[in-house]
């Protein structure tokens, strides 16, 4: 459940929190969550995860550059099938990052929010200028009558090392590594809008994809192997990541995918594209000919590489 507006926050009762920008969601967040969903049963409190958007970094240092595992709706997604109650995407204004840690704890925490007991890292800070530490919030707790839970300095660098090595996977094009930390395949969502339609001319038509979100991670240029669901069906594909060098000069970056024993028309549909791994890097061909020729061996060898999915 995502909460948008303070006008949602009703439908809040005493709740049990933790706080963070779960950038991924990935085994490390997991293992928080479900001890969040654990205190929520036992203690009869509402689970609740708060998260911010856009990234701080975004709003405090101005960093347009950072790049993120999941888009918005991605997380909500995830964070929802780990069993919260409710998501509070709050929205990070520099406004809110004045917020001294008084009036955060107060007026979100407190009044909004109702918490009874939060889960945070033993090295949270919060308030402006992030000058309040774990110390200060088991002080407020006292005073407003809830619960501090310490996250162990182990878990929290489990958690920060996990994030870092499936930004650099990804990066990479190691998509297994990236997989394996985050305990799910990763994803890009998007809506097929109409491309050059040269895919045709050599029996290879591809999907283009549109993802709207600028600051989602994009995986390093390639050829992969990925799987969707459409109209209830899984299929198989590969999908390309470059600036198609063969048949452009352009720089503009496209992703699209050529989806295996598919005949069906999918201008304006919404996808959901899962990485299974990687099959190679972007090659410039001599014409389309020879393009044709390397797509099949990315056929044959992504037909390899299912079978040894499908079989374990």
């Amino acid at each position: 459940m995502k909460i948008k507006s303070a006008a949602d926050y009703d439908q809040i009762k005493d709740s049990v929190v933790t706080i963070g920008t779960f950038d991924g969601v990935h085994i490390g967040h997991q293992k928080i969550i479900k001890r969040l969903v654990a205190i929520a049963q036992t203690e009869q409190l509402q689970a609740l995860v708060l998260t911010f958007f856009p990234h701080p970094r975004m709003v405090v240092q101005k960093d347009t550059s950072i790049k993120l595992i999941n888009t918005i709706d991605e997380k909500a997604d995830l964070i929802q099938d780990l069993g919260v109650d409710h998501l509070v995407v709050k929205a990070f204004t520099k406004d809110f990052s004045r917020l001294t840690s008084l009036e955060y704890v107060r007026d979100v925490l407190v009044n909004k929010l109702h918490v009874k007991h939060i889960i945070v890292g033993y090295d949270h800070h919060f308030g402006r200028n992030r000058t309040a530490n774990i110390k200060d919030l088991k002080e407020f707790g006292a005073f407003y009558g809830f619960k501090v839970t310490e996250i162990s300095a182990q878990e929290v660098g489990d958690v920060a090392v996990s994030s870092t090595k499936i930004r650099t996977a990804l990066d990479q094009g190691a998509i297994k590594v990236a997989n394996q930390f985050l305990g799910y395949n990763f994803m890009l969502n998007g809506t097929v809008i109409k491309g050059k339609g040269l895919g045709k001319t050599i029996q290879f038509p591809t999907a283009n994809l549109k993802i709207e979100e600028s600051y989602k991670l994009i995986p390093k240029k390639g050829v992969y192997l990925v799987q969707s669901i459409i109209d209830t069906k899984l299929v198989y594909g590969m999908l390309n990541i470059g600036t198609n060098p063969t048949v452009s000069d352009a720089n503009e970056l496209s992703v699209e995918v050529f989806f295996f024993n598919f005949n069906q028309t999918l201008y304006g549909t919404s996808l959901n594209i899962q990485f299974l791994d990687r099959i190679r890097d972007e090659i410039k061909f001599s014409g389309l000919e020879a393009l044709k020729a390397q797509l099949e061996q990315d056929q044959q060898a992504a037909f390899a590489k299912i079978a040894l999915l499908t079989k374990n």
